[in-house]
Parts: C-alpha cells; structure tokens; sequence
C-alpha cells in the first residue's frame, strides 16, 4: 500500500524518535546538577511518552488534569520555541 506521497507504507521513516532513553547509562536523579537534571527530564519524558503507558494513563487521568497536563506542554512550547521551530520540531511539518 502506497501512502499519501505514493511511497510504499514500509520505506516510510518515522518522525518520531526515542534514542536517548534507549542509550542514556548516566545517573538518573533530579537537584544534582544541571546536566544531570537535563539527561533526567529527557529520559523521564520519553518514558512517559511511551505508548502503552499513555494508552492506560490517559484513561485514568481525570478531565482536569488531562487539560492541566496538555496547557502545561503547551505553555513550554509556547515560551520556549519560535513558530518555526514548532512547526519543524513538534509538528513535524514544511511551515516556514
């Protein structure tokens, strides 16, 4: 099957990637120091983005934090990145 480029669905790359909690072997805490504090978050995201646990977290989030938790990601991308870099990095997106 073809996909919306008329590439066979298999040659497709993915766009999004996981490879530093896959290779991270540094100390996992948070208050050390900065570097630390950073390896920590990145792998404490990309294990919480993890599908399945998200499949069965997101069911038993309530409604409120559910919104909390999505106005918080929001709210960092907002401040954090320009509009481009939303685009090409979050969105996976062309916009210029």
């Amino acid at each position: 099957m073809d996909d919306d480029r008329g590439q066979p669905e298999q040659e497709k790359m993915p766009k999004h990637r996981h490879d530093f909690v896959e290779h991270y072997d540094g100390l996992i805490g948070f208050g050390f120091d900065r570097p630390t504090d950073e390896n920590t978050l990145i792998c404490y995201l990309q294990k919480f983005s993890d599908d399945r646990l998200l499949d069965l977290l997101v069911k038993k989030m309530s409604d409120e934090d559910l919104g909390a938790l999505f106005d918080m990601v929001t709210a960092v991308l907002h401040k954090y990145l320009t509009e481009s870099e939303y685009h090409r990095l979050f969105l996976k997106d062309d916009h210029p």
